[in-house]
C-alpha cells in the first residue's frame, strides 16, 4: 500500500527506487501507480525526480 501522506510517500518511493527499481517509470509500471500523480504529489512538497540519481530530491 502506498502512503497518502506526502512525506511518507517521499520516503517510501525513494526507498523503493534505491532498493528495487532502476527508474521511476519501472517502479510505477511494476506497482501499477500513476507516475504523474506521484510526481505531482511530491512536487507539492518541493521535491522533483532526478533521473541521474534515481531519487526525489
Amino acid at each position: 500500500m502506498v502512503p497518502k501522506d506526502p512525506v511518507m510517500l517521499l520516503s517510501y518511493i525513494n526507498t523503493q527506487l534505491r532498493d528495487h527499481y532502476s527508474s521511476l517509470s519501472q517502479l510505477c509500471d511494476s506497482l501499477d501507480l500513476d507516475k504523474e500523480e506521484i510526481v505531482s504529489r511530491l512536487a507539492a512538497i518541493q521535491y522533483g525526480y532526478d533521473e541521474k540519481t534515481n531519487q526525489f530530491r
